[in-house]
């Protein structure tokens, strides 16, 4: 009777109630989930504190009446499956450590084997969710032996495949969502399933598999976004020849897809672009966009594919750049593929900011060659033209206005009429539209970024003189300082007319705006030596990383040889020509091309360590190779004449030594004996330069972590390393 009462009890008045609970919480998280069709889908939803604060509630109610059967029911048969709903409850509440306790202790203690092999899925999905996939498929491979029940096994292949899922392996995860589907029942959960594997498949090429399971989720009665997706998808997998019947052109017309048509729009685009009509693509990406109604989060999608599209197709870095920056300005940083389009994005910013100071350095130059008169007609010319885009933009103000307001205005002023209210929605005002705001917004972040609200957001660099040479150069189509757009330098001296800071001076007759315009202008040009030379300076160390952007960041050797000798052509004294030549040979050599740059680089510059890089690539042999004992002999000869104070000798020798003995195991201590040498021999700043060139060119060697640290010591200041 003592056992029937505490089962009894331990069942209705605490397990019962607490299973109810944790399903209500389950079933809440599951019909408020936000799914993003732009990423593969998570076979299982993830966990996430922010995310389930909603349902928090209810599983601190679930963890309560579950550990009463522990507290007071102990000799019940419900004590197994109380703890394992505790263990589940804290998994969702991120309470992971703890939940992974009670799982683990289920396993041990637990008597029945059903409940044991429940808490081990468990197990397995608490240690995927902690990111430790190791003892997560440990697990998996223990229960892979066992006789489950179809619940266990249903739940054992989905948190497997979700495992293999997180942990980048996406043949592994659609294959176990193969086997899974014949434990599972028609309905709108299998058919998000089904969706999933689809995605699987075509990440991984497997169009007609893709294919298959999104006709499957047509099958299983699914949700109305999950049917539009899956006949995209299945549109998009084919190149438009399967879907369930509707063309795009009637996707586009029926009301259903008033808020889709940014979709569908972006799906046409990825069809044209699978069949190379690549400008045709970019149309439609630029229509998905524009159809965009309140749901915004497909925009940073389409803007990457139209970044891919400039970058990889067209070679035109400058478009892609923008589009990417949009893109990154919107994606959720926790996309899978963030950090690459930030690294992208980031060598694509440096890429426009080193051509725009060689295009602004170059105009400046040219104009600077002029004449006094051919100079005053090109400026005016420029500031002219100004004029008339600025009085443009004043006429399409006053259209705005008068469209916002129904009335007309005479200089500026709203004069009585219709109100804004009497206008249809898509005459409104601007600014009471919010379809046009929010594509305003969208097309602003286009050509700005994601700027900060701030004096002077237009300027990237808020040097005002070197804004000025970027942004207001007339050459290159920028906008000269005017009473419109005042980005000129205030004057910090007394003006014998205007004043301090443009304030007039009274009785003093004030100065011609255009004069001041074009005086503005002309302060910007390289007109002295010294100022001809620092536009040098900054087109030489432009074109040296660009080239090397080319090179390394966007693998583009042809454009990267082009840049480089245009480098040696304009500046042939150049600093970094044993590298240039260096990466001229390296680059010609990944093209196929014979070139001559390695011979100059070894006749002009033999004791470099780009002379040594270039020695080792022959053939994929390793070029003059001693014998391990030579090359032990050499090291102790010139470590004596290190000890000994023979710095000159010694540097001279461990030059030859690197060069004779390339390739033994050994070589790295040389360099590092180079470069103590060096720091004697040469000084501070040619030490800090080897140094990083040992960290460089010998990035696995054990000595690494010791030349850090001197690196890290010359870096301080002289009073510190004394």
């Amino acid at each position: 009777m003592s056992k029937a009462y505490h089962n009894l009890t331990a069942h209705y008045n605490a397990y019962f109630i607490a299973q109810d609970q944790l399903k209500n919480a389950e079933a809440a998280l599951y019909k408020n989930r936000k799914e993003n069709y732009n990423q593969i889908l998570p076979i299982l939803l993830p966990v996430d504190s922010v995310v389930n604060a909603p349902v928090k509630p209810l599983l601190d109610e679930a963890i309560k009446k579950a550990s009463l059967v522990a507290e007071r029911h102990q000799n019940s048969k419900w004590l197994d499956d109380a703890y394992i709903v505790i263990g589940k409850a804290r998994t969702l509440k991120q309470d992971l450590p703890n939940a992974i306790e009670v799982f683990k202790y289920v396993n041990t203690k637990g008597t029945n084997e059903d409940d044991k092999h429940t808490a081990l899925v468990g197990l397995m999905r608490a240690y995927v969710e902690t990111g430790d996939f190791a003892n997560g498929l440990n697990v998996a491979e223990f229960l892979r032996v066992q006789p489950l029940n179809r619940d266990n096994t249903r739940d054992y292949y989905l948190t497997k495949a979700y495992l293999h899922q997180r942990k980048g392996e996406p043949a592994l995860a659609a294959a176990i969502l193969d086997a899974t589907f014949p434990a599972l029942k028609k309905g709108e959960r299998t058919a998000r399933l089904h969706l999933i594997a689809g995605q699987l498949y075509d990440l991984l090429g497997q169009s007609a598999k893709a294919g298959d399971h999104y006709a499957e989720v047509l099958r299983n009665r699914p949700l109305y976004d999950q049917e539009f997706y899956a006949n995209i998808y299945l549109i998009q997998s084919s190149g438009g020849k399967r879907g369930s019947g509707q063309s795009f052109e009637e996707m586009l017309t029926d009301r259903k897809n008033s808020d889709l048509k940014d979709k569908i729009y972006f799906t046409m685009g990825r069809i044209e672009a699978s069949r190379n009509k690549y400008d045709r693509a970019i149309e439609f990406y630029r229509q998905s966009v524009a159809a965009t109604t309140t749901n915004t989060e497909q925009i940073p999608y389409t803007y990457l594919e139209m970044g891919k599209l400039y970058f990889e197709k067209k070679n035109d870095l400058v478009h892609a750049q923008m589009y990417y920056d949009s893109a990154l300005a919107l994606l959720p940083q926790q996309s899978a593929e963030y950090t690459s389009i930030a690294s992208r994005k980031k060598a694509l910013d440096e890429f426009v900011d080193y051509r725009n100071t060689i295009h602004t350095e170059d105009s400046l130059q040219q104009l600077a060659k002029l004449s006094p008169d051919a100079l005053n007609a090109a400026l005016t010319k420029a500031m002219k033209e100004q004029d008339k885009r600025d009085a443009a933009q004043a006429e399409l103000a006053r259209q705005v206005i008068e469209k916002a307001t129904g009335r007309p205005t005479v200089a500026g002023v709203s004069q009585p009429g219709a109100t804004n209210s009497d206008l249809s929605p898509n005459d409104r005002w601007y600014l009471y539209n919010p379809v046009r705001l929010t594509q305003g917004l969208q097309d602003f972040t286009t050509v700005w970024g994601n700027r900060p609200l701030e004096d002077d957001w237009r300027r990237s660099n808020k040097d005002a003189s070197r804004a000025l040479a970027a942004d207001n150069n007339p050459v290159n189509g920028g906008t000269p300082a005017n009473a419109v757009n005042p980005n000129s330098p205030l004057p910090t001296q007394p003006d014998a007319i205007n004043g301090v800071a443009g304030v007039p001076v009274p009785g003093a007759a004030p100065k011609d705006p255009v004069v001041t315009r074009m005086n503005a202008m002309k302060a910007q040009l390289p007109l002295t030596p010294l100022a001809l030379t620092q536009s040098n300076q900054r087109i030489e160390n432009a074109l040296y990383r660009l080239g090397k952007l080319y090179k390394f960041q966007f693998n583009q050797p042809t454009e990267a040889i082009g840049t480089f000798e245009q480098l040696l052509t304009r500046y042939p004294n150049t600093l970094q020509k044993p590298e240039v030549y260096y990466l001229l040979f390296v680059s010609n050599d990944q093209l196929g091309r014979s070139s001559t740059w390695k011979d100059k680089l070894l006749a002009e510059y033999p004791n470099t360590s780009y002379a040594r890089l270039a020695g080792k690539t022959s053939g994929g042999q390793t070029v003059g190779s001693g014998t391990e004992s030579q090359a032990l002999k050499s090291y102790a000869d010139v470590y004596y004449l290190y000890q000994s104070g023979n710095l000159t000798e010694g540097l001279a020798k461990v030059e030859n030594a690197l060069a004779q003995f390339s390739g033994t195991q050994i070589e790295d201590k040389f360099a590092l004996l180079r470069v103590m040498l060096i720091g004697k021999v040469q000084g501070t700043e040619p030490y800090r330069q080897a140094l990083a060139e040992f960290i460089r060119d010998y990035p696995a060697s054990s000595l690494v972590p010791h030349v850090k640290e001197l690196q890290a010591a010359a870096e301080q200041p002289t009073a510190k390393r004394k």
